[in-house]
């Protein structure tokens, strides 16, 4: 018997209506939050749906983000010199799953365990691009996230 092909994370969590659902509610979260709130305190009003987009892609959904907006260096780009601490990086990973709850987002093990490794891997990520120094490489590939990644030790 062959074992069916799992479904991208993308379409377990319920594609693009479900991710714009977690990034439009999680904004509006934002602004209550003291550690978030001067992060995003000047934040373009298509935010959320950029950010959706990005996401939809890493789980496996339609390549939006990179057709629109220039893929992995356009997001390197927006976090460079904004100087991002592990004190906010903790707190918008805290925010976004506790929205993600409230949403009523999947929460069995499997998902939530490959959600929490792509948002931690990438919030840090995020804080490393927003110091001094980092620069963009312009043919850095898009994140791709599944159920059980393996990468090894971090190379910048």
């Amino acid at each position: 018997m062959q074992t069916p092909t799992p479904p991208s994370l993308y379409a377990w969590l319920g594609g693009m209506d479900a991710l714009l659902r977690l990034t439009t509610r999680f904004y509006e979260r934002v602004p209550a939050n003291p550690t978030l709130a001067p992060v995003f305190a000047h934040m373009n009003p298509q935010h959320a749906q950029h950010v959706a987009a990005f996401l939809a892609e890493v789980l496996g959904g339609p390549e939006t983000y990179s057709a629109d907006h220039g893929g992995h260096p356009h997001m390197i780009r927006q976090h460079l010199n904004r100087h991002l601490t592990q004190e906010q990086r903790r707190a918008w990973l805290a925010l976004l799953l506790d929205t993600a709850d409230e949403l009523g987002m999947p929460d069995d093990p499997e998902f939530r365990s490959a959600l929490v490794g792509y948002l931690e891997w990438g919030s840090r990520l995020a804080v490393l691009n927003s110091q001094d120094g980092a620069e963009v490489n312009p043919d850095a590939p898009m994140p791709k996230w599944g159920w059980g990644e393996v990468k090894g030790p971090y190379v910048p």
